[in-house]
């Protein structure tokens, strides 16, 4: 296989394809069984010494994988190239098959050697041997096209390492770079674990809209759309919230969704408009009880993907070993560097940000402030596991009041790595407080705060038939997965994430 440039190696597979059609045969066969795997060879023979396998060669079951090929190697009448099916590689082996040799037959192997380039998807069928380098390698019996691959794979040794063709072409990503395809099985398994961890604690798993007529939930700006059979507008969902605390009134005690969400705002390594939350609500539980079971939760999720509660993230140690730090905003805000006098104090609060050049946008109360400056000074610091409580009630217009300090909130958010990965609190269920922080929100959107909540009429009448008192947390599962696979973009644990259309259309 000569190495040619690209559109040269394009227009000569087009012509294999044409020239396959031209026989009466199609290039994009659909009758193959495929009973076996890389993976399954691997297990029973990989241990195997080449002594054993030689033994074995002649009562050894015939193996049929199918998969992409890799690379091509031919060394005069013989030929190695690598397969690379869901669960791995493995070598095979073609050679012309002769009195007392296996193989395939020489007219056959000519025409494989011509049809075949890397990038295609075959079906070999042979049994395994070790070659001298001690490589297991399937003897090839048969060797049939399944479907060509029209243009060149990336350079083998480099794969494809364009980060942004990685994130448009995630299909040629998964295909060439095997870690990139390990990041999103173990999503797969972070999701599986987080399922079965409260389905065992008595959790029902329900959907909520994904269309609502009122974007709430959050304070987040939404995507808008329009029914045209009602002609009305909708908006695709902010958060779950307030659907899921409406089944809480409904006798649902424990309740969890793994929804998809959506906000119109900016894209960075942390934000993707469209991304994927945990919900879950629990009836007679307060945020102290989340917390316990947030710590549970992830760090034994750490030693079933991780094997371990002590995971490394972009070179740094975490230890997710239970109890993690708690601390207060109060205490971060101090520990930044502000005096006592000024955390209490809108004004300097204010004098304080402007100082430090900090956007103000929305940011008009005390607690507003406070938070601004909490997460551009203390956030980033956060990198072990920390609960950080006693939030202003200001930024935390649907959680309880805190007994103690009204102007506090029941509240926690975890921080890993300088970034929030959960929001909890105690749920308020006085309808009659609910119902004057919403009408403050519509006043602040009203004044130009876009991202504020707006008035829900039918949520505040479910408060009024009684909700239990309860807790509820969201943890994003896009951050928790970067976490436990060393991913510095949420664009790498995301499959396709959101990107600017280029000129090619994709």
């Amino acid at each position: 296989m000569a190495e040619t440039n690209v559109g040269d190696q394009t227009a000569q597979r087009t012509a294999k394809v044409q020239a396959c059609r031209s026989a009466g045969k199609n290039p994009y066969p659909n009758a193959f069984s495929v009973p076996h795997c890389a993976a399954e060879i691997r297990r029973l023979w990989g241990e195997k010494t080449r002594e054993e396998l030689e033994a074995a060669l002649a009562k050894a079951p015939e193996y049929v994988v199918a998969g992409r090929v890799m690379s091509w190697r031919s060394f005069g009448k013989v030929t190695f190239f690598d397969l690379r099916d869901s669960t791995g590689t493995i070598q095979a082996f073609l050679q012309p098959a002769g009195p007392g040799k296996a193989g395939i037959e020489p007219e056959r192997l000519s025409e494989i050697k011509k049809a075949f380039d890397i990038g295609d998807i075959v079906r070999v069928a042979g049994a395994p041997f070790k070659t001298k380098t001690g490589e297991l390698t399937l003897l090839c019996t048969s060797a049939d096209p399944v479907t060509k691959c029209l243009h060149p794979l990336p350079e083998k040794w480099h794969g494809l390492t364009d980060v942004e063709l990685r994130y448009r072409q995630r299909y040629l990503d998964l295909a060439v770079n095997p870690e990139s395809k390990a990041v999103f099985e173990k999503r797969s398994r972070i999701i599986r674990f987080v399922r079965a961890f409260l389905d065992a604690r008595g959790y029902v798993e329900v959907e909520t809209p994904m269309m609502q007529p009122i974007a709430t939930g959050a304070n987040a700006r939404p995507f808008v759309t329009h029914h045209n059979a009602l002609d009305m507008d909708l908006y695709m969902r902010i958060a779950p919230e307030l659907y899921l605390k409406r089944l809480l009134v409904g006798g649902f005690d424990r309740v969890y969704e793994l929804n998809r969400s959506f906000r119109n705002e900016g894209i960075s390594t942390q934000h993707n408009p469209e991304f994927t939350m945990l919900e879950f609500y629990q009836a007679y539980a307060t945020y102290e009880d989340l917390m316990a079971l947030t710590e549970e939760m992830i760090s034994t999720l750490a030693i079933e993907v991780c094997a371990s509660t002590r995971v490394t993230w972009q070179g740094t140690e975490i230890d997710l070993t239970p109890p993690w730090r708690r601390m207060t905003v109060r205490e971060g805000l101090l520990e930044a560097g502000l005096t006592p006098s000024q955390v209490d104090d809108a004004a300097a609060l204010r004098t304080a940000a402007l100082e430090r050049g900090i956007d103000l946008s929305g940011a008009e109360r005390a607690g507003h402030l406070q938070m601004a400056l909490f997460e551009h000074h203390f956030e980033p610091l956060l990198v072990q596991p920390t609960f950080v409580t006693d939030f202003p009630l200001d930024v935390s217009p649907l959680s309880r009041k805190k007994d103690s300090d009204p102007s506090l909130a029941d509240r926690f958010e975890l921080y890993i790595t300088g970034r929030e990965i959960a929001n909890a609190f105690s749920e308020l269920n006085d309808p009659a407080d609910q119902r004057s922080r919403f009408e403050a929100q519509a006043e602040a959107k009203a004044r130009g705060y876009d991202e504020a909540m707006p008035y829900d009429a039918d949520y505040i009448r479910a408060l009024e038939f009684g909700m239990p008192p309860a807790a509820g947390e969201g943890i994003g599962i896009d951050r928790l997965t970067m976490l436990l696979t060393d991913s510095p973009s949420i664009r790498d644990v995301i499959l396709f994430p959101l990107l600017k259309t280029d000129t090619q259309g994709t």
